[in-house]
């Protein structure tokens, strides 16, 4: 990869020692030379981002909880008799030292400045700690909390769990403003009150698949339990028959994705989140039209419940230093017929006799989130917004997609307004065409992004080729077989070469899937294109070390290529039939845990150069108008000349119904989320405000509702249905 996105400026990447070193093996590539070490160390807080380390004198000893115990006066030498610091005395007084030199110095500097000025974005902290820190003012007690490698850290319910972050990383919680943005995840992330660095830094993140989109591979046990179900709308309907949709929902959303797992992926060396959420946080119709047999279809999804438990995400995210990218992942009639779109089997948005009625309500739902998360509260912790995840382009067309796109970045730049730090960054998926095919899209617009989401497990090949055997193009002593430099030719120069000519491209979502292998990854019933011995894939208590290791450099190749990305995904949940996970290959906490994820991301840097493969690195910066600068919003008409304006020409439209396209009529409130209000007690006054969830107030434009009298064929399958003839077009007084 480029040498601008190594901040260390190591050829080879960085040796982290410990557990990682155990994974490396023989593997000379991930190995760093002695004598190629960083000035600053790979495990502490750089100095521009400790305000408080910078310019200081050597002390004759480091108070730090974090100091070597071999250093300063420790290991100086002492008479024979016994001296005074092996008193009991000198240790107390030692220890009360010791406490005030971290705490007080954070406190009075740097955290109590900031809360004087009662300012939403927070402290910065510096240093970390593996004693937790507290401060306190006026009235209040325990107003902050901080802590890093070490530290313990208690829970809303009064559990505590230790803080095991290496790479100088910490938390921040502030009882006082919930809203305190200082925390970080590691030493070469800024803090979340300091600008990303977009073609600086580099997105090291991970997915939080089936938290709120349940799917039968990520938590089989859902499934399991509730014969019949394949996707969420069966398995909502059979849970509603049971008289358990709530109960059972609410606890998974409660329980499966917990803030130890949020603070365990700040400790990985990870920075950003991927969250999908689903579109019924925000509502659900009860009428969506008629299906074959003349009844009545009711959306039967759990509306708005799982909304204040993206917003607990959301806070544990910002008490880590965790950047967020929520991604809307199903919409009104399924943008793809996936079981993760809502609904497995029909495609009815922007496509047949439903396809503009969904788009248009997708609309709202995609407005009503913009509007949340541009809210000052929020906005310096979800800095990006996917507006439609994996729409899929083959059916749907591109001339739909991009009119809807355009649409979509019109209104939320209406929104938001422009520049740097106005509203998140809009991600466009690539709808699973090449990335080459949206070079020079929207020149001009402010902060769009493009997604991509490469994956050989869904090539429909058997893909039974080793993983265990040496890497071809290394050196002879790497393990991997074809699949590392596969990687590496087939996603690296692709990414770059987008980077270049489209602007920030970022692989949304990818694994360590060789194959589709694993219980229900490919469906519920679905048999794999690998075919027989799927079994080895699905038990990783089987694998060999070799394999292991294969699938360590499998991944590294991955990241190396991709260098913006997010691991598709943290955690997958046991199977109530083996208590094991059947789908090893797509969980980042299972590998990081038995070898075969990487310790520190960055030791991916460089691996791709390791197989021989000639660099084709992005050489930056980024154009201004690309990340909110100069010319940021100013598109030409010329770009926007071939996208067919709103609303677009459908496919799989019966003939001569391509004009008459049932719509909704625009007369309904918009829907707004609601935020969590902060709770006072009787020792700590909240200063905060919790916002209202609706960041314009100038834009008071209705909401789409269903025009009264339409014979509206079922939204969610409404291919080869026929075009009502008349009473489904909004008159001009709903527009």
């Amino acid at each position: 990869m480029s040498s601008e996105f190594n901040p260390y400026g190591l050829s080879q990447p960085p040796s982290v020692g410990g557990s990682q070193a155990t994974l490396r093996g023989e593997s000379p590539y991930l190995r760093s030379p002695e004598n190629n070490l960083p000035k600053e160390s790979l495990t502490s807080i750089p100095r521009e981002f400790a305000p408080l380390l910078q310019d200081q004198p050597p002390a004759p000893y480091n108070s730090s909880p974090l100091a070597n115990k071999e250093s300063g006066y420790l290991t100086d030498p002492r008479p024979a008799k016994r001296p005074f610091y092996k008193t009991l005395w000198f240790w107390i007084a030692a220890i009360i030292i010791v406490a005030a030199a971290v705490v007080l110095p954070v406190y009075f500097v740097v955290i109590r400045p900031k809360h004087d000025s009662k300012t939403s974005s927070g402290s910065v902290a510096t240093g970390s700690s593996n004693s937790t820190g507290t401060t306190t003012t006026g009235s209040s007690q325990a107003l902050v909390q901080f802590g890093g490698d070490g530290s313990t850290v208690t829970k809303e319910d009064g559990t505590t769990f230790v803080y095991n972050n290496s790479f100088g990383g910490y938390w921040v919680s502030n009882a006082e403003n919930p809203y305190d943005n200082s925390a970080r995840p590691n030493s070469w992330t800024p803090p979340l009150n300091q600008s990303w660095r977009w073609g600086e830094d580099r997105i090291n993140g991970v997915n939080l698949g089936g938290l709120f989109v349940p799917e039968p591979f990520i938590v089989p046990e859902l499934f399991e339990t509730n014969p019949g179900a394949v996707d969420e709308w069966t398995l909502s309907t059979i849970l509603a028959g049971k008289g358990q949709l709530q109960e059972v929902l609410e606890n998974h959303y409660d329980t499966f994705i917990t803030e130890e797992d949020i603070a365990q992926i700040a400790g990985a060396g990870l920075n950003w989140i991927r969250v999908p959420i689903p579109f019924w946080a925000i509502e659900t119709w009860q009428d969506v039209g008629v299906d074959g047999s003349g009844q009545t279809v009711a959306e039967p999804f759990l509306a708005r419940v799982c909304w204040k438990y993206i917003l607990r995400l959301i806070g544990w995210a910002r008490k880590y230093g965790l950047r967020v990218l929520l991604d809307l992942h199903t919409i009104p009639g399924s943008q793809n017929g996936y079981n993760h779109s809502g609904k497995l089997g029909s495609l009815n948005w922007l496509n047949g006799p439903m396809g503009l009625a969904n788009a248009e309500r997708s609309l709202d739902y995609i407005r009503t989130i913009v509007e949340f998360v541009s809210q000052p509260e929020y906005k310096d912790v979800v800095q990006m917004f996917g507006i439609l995840n994996e729409p899929f382009l083959p059916t749907i067309g591109r001339a739909p997609i991009e009119s809807f796109y355009l649409r979509v970045y019109e209104m939320v730049r209406e929104i938001t307004g422009t520049g740097e730090g106005n509203g998140p960054v809009i991600s466009f998926h690539d709808g699973f065409d090449a990335l080459k095919n949206w070079a020079n899209f929207l020149p001009g617009a402010d902060r769009i992004a493009i997604d991509d989401h490469p994956y050989f497990a869904f090539d429909g090949q058997p893909n039974r080729e080793p993983v265990n055997i040496t890497a071809v193009g290394g050196d002879g002593t790497q393990l991997g077989g074809k699949w590392p430099l596969q990687a590496c030719n087939a996603w690296g120069a692709n990414m770059n070469t987008s980077r270049a000519n489209f602007g920030i491209s970022v692989a949304g979502e990818f694994s360590n899937a060789i194959n589709d292998c694993g219980l229900w990854v490919i469906g519920i019933g679905v048999q794999p294109h690998y075919g027989s011995d799927c079994e080895y894939w699905a038990d990783a208590s089987q694998w060999s070390d070799a394999n292991k290791q294969g699938l360590l450099n499998f991944a590294l190749a991955s990241m190396d290529a991709l260098g913006d990305f997010f691991f598709w995904t943290w955690k997958i949940g046991a199977s109530t039939t083996t208590n094991t996970v059947q789908a090893p290959l797509w969980s980042y906490k299972l590998g990081l845990e038995n070898g075969w994820m990487p310790k520190d991301p960055r030791a991916a840097r460089g691996m791709c150069e390791s197989l021989g493969v000639t660099p084709q690195p992005f050489n930056g910066p980024f154009q201004p108008w690309q990340t909110g600068g100069a010319g940021a919003g100013t598109i030409a008409p010329a770009a926007t000349a071939s996208i067919q304006q709103w609303p677009p020409t459908l496919q799989n439209v019966p003939t001569g119904g391509a004009t008459a396209l049932p719509q909704y009529t625009s007369i309904a409130t918009p829907v707004t989320l609601p935020p969590l209000t902060p709770t006072a007690t009787a020792s700590v006054t909240v200063t905060a405000t919790a916002g209202n969830g609706w960041f314009d107030a100038q834009d008071t434009a209705p909401a789409v509702t269903p025009i009264s009298g339409c014979g509206y064929p079922d939204a969610w399958d409404a291919i080869g249905a026929q075009v009502p003839l008349s009473g489904c077009l909004p008159g001009p007084t709903s527009t």
